[in-house]
């Protein structure tokens, strides 16, 4: 877990003075719909495994992020799908601010680690990339709750985001990792030489992000269905296909 997530178990006690009320009702609404959305949910804290029971209150928490965004969300409703109390909520995390900040690392370091193990170094650079762009947009066209943090995050101008001591370092892997497939397409004579792979980055990236956060827009205007698998799988290829001519020498 990151750094300040043990700072923060100094603030735990003050902490809970600061959370925001809701109703009973409300609250025990929200929790069954968070429970009930996609998985039943995780079992109460147990104090003898404090890695554990944060992992189980961030996976509840990342639901509740994204799909009621930081102003939306209650650490009440997080609390009561994990059958715990807002103190230890708040003992592990800080602040509901401190919670939503390791929700959002926390999602990145899952995309990051699963990253480092496709092998890319075990395929010809072109079949490389196509199975990078391909990844990236099955992982989020499966994970939405990703996207929407990340949105939630450039709603809020990255402010949180800023206050991470390891976002930057968690994310240079993947950049390596495209680095290193493309600089052996320009040794292989594939892949034309001068391009950044921060850009080639932003370029999947923008392919992935789009697909997920404007599916249900895209789908109401032009009358798609978005989730179709046949459809899914013809975006992903004409994606990898765009990406690769236009690293192509």
């Amino acid at each position: 877990m990151n750094q300040s997530v043990h700072s923060a178990r100094r603030r735990a006690a003050a902490a809970d003075t600061h959370a925001e009320p809701v109703g009973a009702a409300a609250v025990k609404g929200r929790a069954a719909k968070t429970r009930a959305r996609g998985r039943a949910a995780p079992a109460a804290p147990r104090t003898n495994d404090p890695e554990r029971t944060m992992a189980d209150i961030l996976e509840v928490a990342t639901r509740e992020f994204a799909e009621n965004g930081l102003a939306g969300a209650r650490v009440d409703v997080i609390a009561e799908a994990m059958r715990t109390s807002k103190r230890m909520i708040y003992y592990y995390f800080g602040s509901k601010e401190g919670l939503y900040l390791a929700a959002l690392e926390e999602a990145y370091r899952r995309i990051r680690a699963i990253e480092a193990d496709l092998h890319l170094e075990d395929l010809a650079p072109e079949p490389a990339l196509r199975r990078l762009v391909a990844f990236t947009m099955e992982y989020q066209a499966a994970n939405p709750d990703f996207v929407r943090l990340v949105m939630t995050e450039n709603i809020h101008r990255g402010q949180y985001l800023k206050k991470s001591r390891g976002i930057q370092r968690l994310n240079v892997p993947a950049i390596e990792g495209l680095r290193r497939v493309y600089e052996r397409g320009v040794q292989a004579g594939v892949f034309r030489a001068g391009l950044d792979p921060v850009e080639l980055h932003w370029a999947i990236s923008a392919f992935a992000i789009f697909n997920v956060a404007n599916k249900h827009t895209f789908s109401i205007i032009f009358q798609r269905d978005m989730d179709e698998p046949r459809g899914a799988a013809a975006r992903r290829e004409l994606a990898a296909e765009m990406l690769v001519r236009y690293v192509r020498r």
